[in-house]
């Protein structure tokens, strides 16, 4: 396989982001229908959310390749243009939406309509990261495992972008399961946030990120401050037996 791999003459990078936004806008535009918050109110925390998750995306992908700025300052400034992080735009999101719900004077949780078309939305995206390649930065570190990809550089590496999706997959199979048993509002996406961001804490020990505190990338230190935030939220999104 030669990467990137075009589909159809399109960069699978833009194909599938596309692909990606048009079927989580899809299914949040559904969800929304069945949402008592006011649809005034929601439009105005879906902005707050959206320039949250800009800002944070980002502000992010800056500290996660500061290297860059001393050693190839023409690549960081590409890498700011084209480049975002899914953790920071979902944290960047989360403030945004809490910010704008504070301003707006809205208590109620707000999270749970956008959970599915989360998981789904990334792990789409995440194909088209997949086959971008070495350009995508989100390949692994080298792997003598039979299932390592050579990405376009000779060295055979964890295919970490394949690892998110089937995790992204489980995830939704037990967040489905989860639903089945009584939950307060919120506690789905509470709950996706601690296990994704886990996820990404844990995967990203193998791909080659630039670590400049205690070993940790910048994205490592955004999940592990965001896990300790909804820490107290874990007891209560274990099912409970009858």
């Amino acid at each position: 396989m030669s990467f990137p791999v075009y589909i159809w003459g399109l960069h699978p990078h833009f194909l599938f982001e596309a692909i990606a936004y048009s079927v989580a806008l899809r299914l949040s535009l559904r969800n929304f229908q069945q949402d008592i918050i006011p649809a005034t109110q929601r439009s105005s925390i879906v902005v707050g959310g959206l320039v949250g998750a800009l800002v944070g995306a980002k502000l992010l992908v800056i500290l996660q390749h500061l290297d860059l700025f001393w050693q190839q300052q023409e690549q960081f400034w590409l890498l700011l243009l084209q480049g975002k992080t899914v953790v920071g735009a979902l944290l960047g999101a989360v403030a945004g939406v809490e910010l704008t719900k504070k301003l707006l004077g809205v208590q109620r949780s707000t999270g749970d309509v956008f959970v599915y078309p989360l998981i789904l939305g990334t792990a789409i995206g995440r194909i088209g990261c997949f086959l971008t390649g070495l350009s995508d930065r989100t390949y692994g570190v080298s792997t003598v495992l039979p299932w390592g990809v050579d990405f376009g550089d000779g060295i055979l590496r964890h295919p970490t972008q394949i690892y998110e999706i089937a995790f992204l997959i489980a995830l939704l199979i037990f967040l489905k399961w989860r639903s089945r048993y009584p939950y307060q509002s919120g506690d789905l996406f509470k709950f996706y946030m601690i296990a994704y961001l886990s996820f990404r804490f844990l995967i990203d020990f193998i791909k080659p990120d630039f670590r400049p505190i205690l070993a940790l990338s910048a994205i490592q230190i955004a999940c592990l401050l965001a896990i300790v935030y909804y820490r107290s939220s874990i007891p209560a999104l274990l099912p409970k037996a009858n």
